[in-house]
Formats: C-alpha cells, structure tokens, sequence
C-alpha cells in the first residue's frame, strides 16, 4: 500500500528521530563512567569419609574426619564487552591436581560461559591433609580422570557460573604486607662430612628438612619470600565480595589423625571473613589464600625453640597473622571503580629429565626384590617405581604458563612447585608496579628448582621429584616477562 505524502513525511520523521535517539545514547555510553563488576563463590569438593589422604606422599591413608570443608573459590571480574572483559580466578583446596583435571574444567566453562580458557586461572593451594587429583595411576603419563578428579572439575566450572551469576558493580584494590615470622627454607647445607645419599644414586650437598636443632646444620641453601600480597574487591556500597591472598608457604600441617583440612589456606579464608564483617552475606564472601612460591620453603624453624602444639594450633597461629597483616594494610588502600583487565597465556617446551640407564637398571632391581636388596635411601623404593615410570614419558612437555593483568598488578602463574628464589626474581623483574605469583596453577608437573640449587641436590632436585630439564627455572621466567609486555 502505497502511503499518503503526509504518512511518507511521518515515516521520514519517525527514522530521524531514533536515529537521533540511537546517536545520542551511543554518545551518552561512551562518556560514561567506566565500571567494574566481579562476582564470586564457592563449591564444596570434599571427599566422602574414606578418601585416600596424600600428606604421606601416597593416597593410602583412609581418612577418619573431616575437619574443615574443602572448597573451590573463585572469583570472577568484569570490565567491559564480555569473554574479552572477564577474568576468572579459582583457588582449590588440594595438593595439586594433573593438567588434565583444569583442563576439563575449562572445557565446561568454555562451553557453558564463553569465557576464553586463558582468561580462566585454577590453582591449587598444597594442602597436605586432602585427597589426591593426581590420578589412581600416579606418574602413568597419560592415564585416565579418576572418579574424585572428574568431580572437582566438573564442581570447579560451577563455581566460576555461580560467580557470573554474581556479578554486580564492584571497586577493586590490591596490596601487600610482610609476615616474616612463619617461613623458612628448608634446605640446608651441612657440615662437611655429613653423609646425604639420595635414592637415585647420587650424593646430595643440601639435606630437606634435617630436623630441628640438628647439630651439623650450617645455614639455609636459599632465601624465603615474607611478603603477602592481596586483592580486595568490594561491591560500591563497601560490603566485601572477595579477597584473594598469596603467601609463599608450602603448608603448615599439624592435622589430626587421618583428618580430611584445608590447612592454613582455609583458616586464613575463615579469619579474613571475620577481620572484615563479611559474616552472613547474601551473596556469601568468598576468602581465597593462593600459593606463591615456596617450593622450598616451610613453617619450622629449625632453630627455634621446639614447641608442643594440638592439632590445628599452628594453623591458626599463621592464619590469623597472615590475615591480620593483610587488614593493617588494607585499610590504607584506595579501591578503585575500574581498571584494565588482561591476560595472556603459552605453551613452554621443556625437556622430560629420562632416568640414566644405570638408575633404570637399579630400580628394575629394586622393585623386583625390595626385601633382597640393600637400599641406599628409605625412599628407594618409591622412587625406583618413579623412575620406571618416568621412562615411557615423553622426551619433552608442553608447559602451560599464564599471567593477569589486573590494573598496575601483574600476576604470573607457574605449574611447578617453585623455589622461593625464583618468586623474587619474578617480583624483581616484572613491569609492573605490584606482582605476585601464583604456583601449582593449571596442573601441576614437579618441583622447580634453579640451576644453582640443582648443583646443590637434594629432594626437590631428585629424578622423580624434578621432572623437567635443570635450566627450566631460566625459560620459565623470561617467557613470563614476555607475556607481561603483551598484557600492557
């Protein structure tokens, strides 16, 4: 039908009109104020009572108790066009977990948010008093997701949903205190003439943890990191959503027999809840404590005095310093309603450290006869098992390494357990004004130490403990630095 000329002018009008209305609301959004939005919770990925307890180095121990629940806390933030503008972040309580654990939790969150897998971060904290996600096989490379493995996957993705469905306005700020009294390097050099085998069939110049006021200690193989860093994000009222903490302190421990905790890194998340009001919110706050790097660092003070302690008593001691540190200076932070948000992710090759043919040939014999053969070390035998193992493992690994940008705070994530040394060259390093490391981040691989610490040996150095080549440390953080440029 064809319109009349005063219908046709109307018509005109009309386009022009919300046209002119479209116009000024896009000019409207982009003189806006920039706003942040994050959301956060957590999913419960305790065990049933009976799960395997891998604070022994095996998953044998049948637990009696739970404790403390253990949780999957995440975070996720907002600040802008989403995948692009969002960063999630989530911190499970457990030893460590195989790649191909996160890697299927990232999978679902792929598929069920849209959030790209490198803005995605999971960590563990080292927990020794929980179930193992390393697999019923072990160091089998390429063996198949357990029952317990598929659940804290499958638990992880839906704790970052439940963060999206989270979301509202935030402010975001970031800082760091120092706690010197709870860490220690635990390697230690000896007095000469101190004999230190190793199972692999070798000689070692530092012993791990050699027991305290040993009379032939000497001095620590290496430095510790004190420094706690935090993130706090509040929503534009001020009530707390999270605070995610990272502290370089391997555990504490001191568990009850056979219980099921979450270590110091659940006390902390508890404690920080109370120090800020945060009791009873709906949504709940959500506390996080990551890792830093305390491959070689832990809570005992070899030359201190020797203290008797309940279970759970030392926990507690370091959570509430941690956490009352981290209060002091977050009460001089200034939050801020929006910042840059960024993240970047690569693949490091490293080479597989391959038994010598000489430690194969010893563990064969081991193994076939442990009762028969004269150990040189009482972990010979498990490492005998490691070093067979080892064999059908590829020549070289693809390490996944990712950092975050969030405002002038940089984030770098390692998949090892890493030496302090290395989380203070990283700080030392970085371009950004604040920076901390998160380890046993998107699967877990081996120890890490450095080169000069492999010259010195020791557990963390042993085949079977570290898995990749001894100059790693050194590619590991200058492929860091370069995935900071690309975040600026």
């Amino acid at each position: 039908m064809k319109l009349s000329p005063a219908a046709d002018r109307f018509a005109v009008a009309r386009r022009v009109f919300f046209a002119s209305l479209a116009f000024a609301w896009t000019l409207h959004a982009a003189d806006a104020p920039k706003q942040l939005r994050a959301g956060a919770a957590a999913s419960n990925i305790t065990p049933p009572l009976g799960a395997g307890i891998v604070g022994s180095g095996t998953s044998s121990l049948a637990s009696v108790h739970i404790h403390d629940e253990l949780f999957a806390r995440c975070l996720v933030l907002d600040n802008g066009p989403a995948p692009a503008g969002r960063l999630a972040i989530v911190v499970c309580d457990n030893l460590h977990a195989t790649r191909p654990v996160y890697d299927l939790a990232k999978e679902f969150i792929v598929k069920e948010t849209g959030l790209p897998a490198d803005h995605v971060l999971i960590s563990a904290t080292h927990t020794h008093s929980g179930p193992s996600a390393m697999g019923a096989y072990g160091f089998t490379w390429g063996a198949p997701l357990d029952d317990y493995q598929k659940f804290m996957a499958r638990r992880i993705a839906d704790g970052v949903r439940r963060a999206l469905n989270n979301l509202e306005p935030a402010r975001i700020g970031w800082g760091a205190g120092s706690v010197p009294q709870h860490v220690f390097n635990r390697r230690w050099h000896m007095q000469p003439g101190t004999p230190l085998p190793n199972p692999v069939g070798g000689t070692d110049r530092v012993l791990m943890n050699p027991g305290v006021h040993n009379p032939k200690l000497l001095e620590p193989a290496g430095p510790v990191d004190p420094q706690v860093s935090f993130v706090s994000v509040q929503a534009t009222n001020g009530r707390p959503i999270a605070l995610l903490g990272n502290y370089s302190l391997h555990y504490v421990g001191g568990v009850g027999a056979f219980h099921i905790s979450a270590d110091y890194f659940g006390m902390f998340c508890d404690r920080i809840q109370q120090l800020l009001g945060a009791d009873r919110q709906d949504p709940p706050f959500v506390g996080m404590m990551s890792n830093g790097t305390s491959g070689d660092v832990n809570n005992v003070d070899v030359r201190g005095p020797s203290v008797r302690r309940v279970p759970y008593e030392q926990m507690r001691n370091v959570a509430n310093d941690v956490a009352v540190e981290v209060i002091r200076v977050h009460k001089t932070i200034q939050h801020q309603d929006w910042v840059p948000l960024a993240a970047a992710m690569t693949e490091l090759p490293l080479a597989v450290r391959k038994p010598t043919p000489a430690m194969l040939e010893r563990a064969r014999v081991v193994l076939a006869a442990p009762d028969k053969v004269k150990l040189v070390h009482r972990r010979e035998v498990d490492y005998a098992g490691r070093l067979v193992a080892l064999k059908d493992w590829p020549e070289k690994v693809s390490v996944p390494l990712q950092v975050l940008r969030i405002g002038e705070l940089g984030i770098a994530t390692t998949p090892f357990e890493t030496f302090a040394e290395t989380g203070l060259e990283i700080k030392a390093r970085s371009p950004f004004k604040s920076t901390f490391t998160i380890e046993l981040a998107n699967g877990w691989m081996s120890y890490l130490a450095t080169p000069r610490q492999h010259e010195q040996g020791g557990y963390e150095t042993w085949h079977g403990t570290g898995l990749v080549e001894n100059g790693a440390s050194v590619k590991m953080v200058n492929a860091l630095m370069e995935l900071f440029e690309r975040t600026k």
